[in-house]
């Protein structure tokens, strides 16, 4: 078995063992080039100590010397190398309270996570994969190194990247390792916030969304998301669905995807650039969409299920979750008003389109086709067809107003604040907001208003209703 290692990797490996010492590239840069996938990162490890390989590279930082890791860099590019370990106990389970180095390759390999992580991998020795690593990538099994038990007794977080790496590689997790992780997941209550959330955005963002199920499943949602195992108990008695609302969500999270995303290329910016963000924020939208139906149930006379409102309470519970996520504010901002507006359809007129656009934001009202289609995709049959039409009427009304150069945003006006003092004699405050607020209605209903003439015309008509309580 031969890796085509970079040349900076077999420089670095190199330069050890001309020091007198091991290298090996190691993880899962060893497990990606195996599955043909580009590998993000490429670590080394080594029997080198940390002050030992400070002393054979010019460039280093300490970014974890007390576990045994120096960065080493070439260039612009940035290395971990991490001398062998044996982890203590992790008292936390999350980090080991002390590490010892050791000069056993074998005994780094055996406390790493997964088998088809514990490879190792070096020019002249070859692939070293002692327990099974490249039998696991054979059988598309995520499998613990040694007990189960033990692994995710230290640390605790490795039970959702089980999951993880299952929906990301398209594999299943081999069943010893799945029941070890379904018993212990009470003990992710140990992990922050941070790791638990960068784990779910791995794994929302992966070819295989819909594998969040199996959080439900081995009762980790039941831990880190309870909203959501609400909803898989909601049914929805109604002719436009045909799941749960939990299992409507995970169908939904299916088609937000690259290839349903290239049809509104030419509306959301920069789509190439800033593709792996929007299927970031849009799934977690479908994820978040329809969490409040549940407390917003009420079913008429006829036995059919309505959810008044949910939109609002999914917002809430939106809001809520990304918060104890300690996610930033641009993401629950954009997701819970994608999720406020997911159901809203404005009709087909261009008048209330653009009003909706204006209503809405500018930057999330692109985002809410594909969220729209998504919904209408994972809900039966009844009505799609109708419901997918005027979609595809209202995205060319949106294509339309975009092409005319329509005003959608008081920063669109041709006017500003300073020409209200000096033209209009206006003061910065609430007059002069609530002006330029009166000048965009008019301006969403007569596009061709916008201009500075008529919008100063309108400034003076305006002040003269104010004055004679004619407004």
């Amino acid at each position: 078995m031969k890796i085509d290692l970079p040349e900076k990797v077999k420089r670095i490996i190199n330069d050890i063992e001309n020091a007198g010492f091991e290298a090996y590239a190691v993880g899962g840069c060893v497990r990606d080039f195996l599955l043909q996938r580009k590998p993000e990162d490429w670590d080394i490890t080594t029997n080198a100590l940390p002050g030992e390989v400070k002393k054979i590279f010019r460039r280093t930082v300490d970014t974890g010397i007390a576990h045994g890791t120096v960065t080493v860099l070439l260039g612009k590019d940035r290395f971990e190398v991490t001398t062998y370990r044996i982890d203590g106990k992790y008292s936390d389970g999350r980090h080991p309270d002390k590490v010892a180095f050791t000069r056993s390759l074998e005994e780094d390999l055996k406390r790493r996570d997964f088998t088809i992580n514990a490879m190792a991998y070096n020019p002249e020795k070859g692939l070293i994969d002692l327990f099974g690593g490249m039998e696991d990538l054979e059988r598309k099994s995520i499998r613990a190194v040694g007990v189960p038990e033990e692994r995710f007794g230290e640390d605790a977080l490795r039970i959702l990247r089980a999951f993880r790496f299952s929906a990301q590689l398209d594999f299943t997790v081999e069943e010893k390792t799945r029941i070890q992780a379904a018993a212990l997941a009470p003990t992710l209550s140990k992990i922050s916030a941070e790791r638990i959330r960068d784990e779910l955005t791995k794994l929302l963002r992966s070819d295989h969304p819909e594998r969040f199920k199996a959080l439900y499943d081995n009762g980790i949602t039941a831990v880190i998301m309870p909203e959501f195992d609400e909803s898989m108990e909601v049914i929805q008695n109604n002719p436009h669905h045909r799941f749960t609302v939990g299992m409507h969500t995970l169908e939904s999270l299916k088609y937000i995807n690259t290839e349903n995303l290239e049809k509104y290329g030419d509306i959301l910016p920069d789509l190439n650039k800033n593709r792996e963000d929007y299927i970031r924020l849009l799934r977690y939208t479908m994820l978040f969409h329809d969490l409040g139906k549940g407390s917003c149930k009420t079913t008429d006379s006829d036995n059919i299920d309505h959810f008044y409102g949910h939109a609002e309470k999914s917002e809430e519970y939106a809001v809520n979750i990304l918060k104890r996520l300690k996610s930033d504010n641009r993401t629950i901002d954009l997701v819970s008003r994608m999720v406020r507006y997911h159901d809203y359809r404005p009709e087909t007129d261009i008048k209330l389109v653009r009003r909706s656009v204006s209503r809405m934001g500018t930057d999330i009202f692109p985002l809410l086709f594909p969220v729209r289609y998504a919904d209408i995709m994972a809900q039966c049959d009844f009505k799609r067809e109708e419901k997918l039409e005027k979609e595809r009427t209202l995205l060319r009304l949106y294509r339309q107003i975009l092409s005319e150069g329509d005003c959608l945003a008081i920063r669109d006006l041709n006017i500003d604040g300073g020409i209200l003092i000096k033209e209009a004699g206006m003061k910065p405050g609430k007059e002069m907001g609530d002006m330029l607020n009166y000048l965009l209605e008019r301006v969403l209903e007569e596009p061709e208003w916008n201009t500075r003439e008529k919008l100063l015309e309108i400034i003076r008509e305006r002040l003269t209703q104010l004055k004679n309580g004619t407004a």
